[in-house]
């Protein structure tokens, strides 16, 4: 992807995130955990801060003032997370804790329409937390795994025996729009296409895509599609499960307890209508007042810029890294999300993070939440720098040769 002719001042931008104006061990601070969660800025910190000190009460259950404008900023942030995604109606929008509930929902309400001979269909390439709800599932009615594999290094999916897994009896799909340890940005819209012709239910994990790329849950044909706020500018604890309305209507709820009820009897209940159904108890109710401040910023810079400038930084940073002897770099030279992953030969991951950390660079090392991957690729675990907007080229740069020197200090390099 190529950014607008008339790109934003990235440089700017910078200065609308105050924690990045520090200095780490002495060193100007250079954030590259962004795969992990974003950095915060003014607008989100603000909007925070006045619905504690103007508008804090509880949601639907007043007619205080103060329940009353609490209500109205919540119901407002569900229609303008529908918006982003361009959902077709606010209801299909269920706030969660984050990714990992909104498919862990999922996972659970499907609980009654699978059994034995049933498959749900994985990539090899998935995080566990679009992993682990599956195998719970798949415990709980005994309906069989089976995965899309990765090619190589590269990390793209083989997809030319897709519609043959696709005929095993599969009920559901769950996949991610790109990968956290890879890079990798999956073909959504034909992956929903093969699946919905052969019956199967989707679900898309855009933890890594919401905040970087333009989503259209239409345009993608997706069942269910989630993400987090805090990988997108937004606060820690709040999500979004989108699902579609009929799907949505006809599944029990996830948890029990207030909210989610229309009745209650001493012996039984009724539900609420969506999407009320899946949101029982008190919700995380500035974490959707920050959220909608997010989602606001990121379509005034513009995902489609934001993304053409995450790829930039990606494929400048693969160039830069791609000299250092003893580096292997996984994921695609092509078209990729904003990320590198890379092995330095005879050093642990996190070594290189921190070596780096003390020069004031912040990556990530690890499995990153994707051990059987890791594992077939033959690599214990990865160092990760991530991009985002208020990343630039010469902290790639800075990167690149903090890296060479820990080549150097680890002696795997003369």
């Amino acid at each position: 992807m190529k950014p607008p002719a008339h790109a934003p001042d990235w440089a700017a931008l910078r200065a609308d995130f105050p924690i990045l104006d520090q200095t780490v061990h002495g060193r100007p601070l250079v954030y590259l955990d962004n795969a992990a969660t974003t950095q915060k800025p003014r607008a989100v910190i603000e909007a925070l801060t006045r619905y504690y000190e103007r508008d804090n009460a509880n949601v639907h259950r007043a007619i205080h003032e103060l329940s009353s404008r609490a209500t109205t900023a919540y119901e407002a942030a569900r229609a303008r997370a529908a918006r982003f995604i361009n959902a077709p109606l606010p209801e299909e929008i269920v706030f969660t804790r984050g990714t990992t509930e909104s498919i862990n929902l999922v996972a659970y309400v499907f609980t009654s329409r699978l059994k034995r001979g049933d498959a749900i269909l994985l990539t090899e390439m998935e995080h566990h937390s679009n992993l682990v709800p599956w195998q719970l599932l798949a415990q709980r009615t005994g309906a069989q795994l089976l995965f899309v594999p990765v090619t190589g290094d590269e990390g793209l999916l083989d997809l030319a025996g897709l519609d043959a897994l696709l005929r095993s009896n599969v009920k559901l799909f769950a996949f991610t729009h790109i990968s956290n340890t890879l890079g990798t940005i999956n073909p959504v819209a034909e992956l929903c296409a093969r699946a919905r012709h052969h019956g199967a239910i989707t679900v898309v994990d855009a933890a890594q895509s919401a905040g970087h790329l333009p989503l259209d849950v239409q345009a993608l044909g997706c069942d269910f599609l989630a993400f987090s706020g805090h990988k997108m500018a937004g606060p820690t604890g709040i999500g979004v499960l989108y699902g579609r309305q009929a799907l949505l209507e006809s599944l029990d709820p996830f948890q029990g307890g207030g909210e989610m009820i229309a009745s209650v009897q001493f012996e039984q209940s009724t539900w609420n209508k969506v999407p009320h159904k899946f949101e029982a108890g008190t919700p995380d109710i500035a974490g959707a007042v920050g959220l909608h401040a997010a989602m606001d910023y990121l379509d005034t810079v513009g995902r489609t810029a934001i993304g053409g400038h995450d790829e930039e930084l990606a494929r400048y940073a693969g160039e830069r890294l791609r000299g250092i002897p003893g580096i292997r770099l996984l994921g695609p030279r092509g078209p990729r999300g904003g990320l590198v992953s890379f092995a330095l030969a005879g050093i642990h991951a996190h070594d290189v993070v921190t070596f780096a950390d003390q020069e004031g660079i912040a990556l990530r090392g690890g499995h990153h939440c994707t051990q059987p991957l890791l594992r077939k690729l033959g690599v214990p675990a990865t160092t990760r720098a991530s991009f985002w907007l208020y990343n630039t080229r010469e902290e790639v740069d800075r990167l690149a040769e903090v890296i060479l020197r820990a080549a150097k200090f680890f002696g795997t390099q003369d």
